[in-house]
């Protein structure tokens, strides 16, 4: 699954599309957003678990994917809040010809 974050502030992704749906176990993060500092280089960047969830088609299909991204050790509380942890991304640049 390829997902595009357009918005990070302070390592978390606040507004993301899913480009591509397949593999939902296998989440890789995009980022097309203008990033300062802070927002990208303080860890790993965060996705809320709900978001996750909503893009892959609910929880029976993601619930699988949690567990396994669990015992990767990718899911991890902030703020009291589940998210994926993205320790690699890809930045996007759609302006470029």
């Amino acid at each position: 699954m390829r997902i595009r974050a357009l918005s990070v502030f302070e390592g978390i992704v606040y507004h993301c599309w899913a480009v591509d749906r397949t593999n939902p176990c296998r989440p890789l993060l995009e980022v097309d957003a203008a990033l300062r500092e802070g927002d990208a280089d303080q860890g790993p960047i965060l996705l809320p678990m709900a978001d996750y969830v909503n893009m892959v088609g609910g929880i029976e299909i993601a619930r699988p994917c949690i567990d396994e991204l669990r015992a990767q050790g990718r899911i991890v509380d902030h703020l009291g809040v589940a998210h994926i942890a993205f320790p690699f991304w890809t930045p996007i640049d759609l302006s470029a010809p």
